[in-house]
């Protein structure tokens, strides 16, 4: 039963749509204004710099307390992978927002800081070396995110840490995909 509240817990933290809260404040839709995409990059750009700086901040930290609370819960460090990874699918489709969301970027660098450092840095390595081949922010994102499972598996050393690593990985190759062909910076 430990699991499932860890699950639960992660998913639950992932899901709190704080880029869309910051624009009921400022009396914005961010689903339907800038890219329509609720993450700190539209939040950024719709909002201004403070607010965007402040949801990037919040997604983070929502990363970071689903580990914690998904380990505590779970008893087990396992529970706060399974958490972290419920904490990306949450963000990128949100219960609030009745199944959409962010891209998961900002709550997986959370997670990732969380679990293990090296992880954050070899997530960041692959998309390096991905924007350099593709000069592609969208393209770079996307195949870092699928190449990541190989590092996470690596660093990691076992299976929980390869299913940890596609469950990040997932959601933000989903919602990155429709984006291929788009430029950076794009024009909403």
């Amino acid at each position: 039963m430990e699991w499932l509240y860890a699950a639960l817990a992660g998913y639950f933290f992932g899901s709190l749509p704080f880029a869309y809260w910051f624009g009921l404040l400022q009396g914005k839709n961010l689903l339907v204004e800038g890219s329509g995409n609720v993450g700190s990059t539209n939040a950024w750009r719709v909002l201004g710099p403070l607010p965007g700086l402040m949801v990037l901040v919040l997604d983070v930290v929502k990363g970071i307390m689903a580990v914690a609370l998904g380990e505590f819960l779970a008893q087990d460090p396992r529970g706060g992978l399974l958490a972290g990874a419920l904490a990306v699918v949450g963000h990128a489709y949100s219960l609030w927002l009745l199944g959409r969301g962010g891209k998961g970027i900002a709550p997986a660098i959370g997670v990732l800081f969380a679990v293990n450092p090296w992880l954050l840095l070899a997530g960041l390595g692959w998309f390096g070396l991905a924007y350099l081949l593709t000069r592609s922010l969208y393209r770079a994102v996307l195949l870092g995110a699928l190449a990541f499972p190989l590092s996470a598996g690596a660093i990691g050393g076992g299976m929980a840490y390869l299913w940890f690593a596609l469950g990040v990985a997932l959601p933000i190759v989903f919602k990155h995909l429709p984006e291929w062909n788009r430029s950076w910076p794009n024009k909403p």
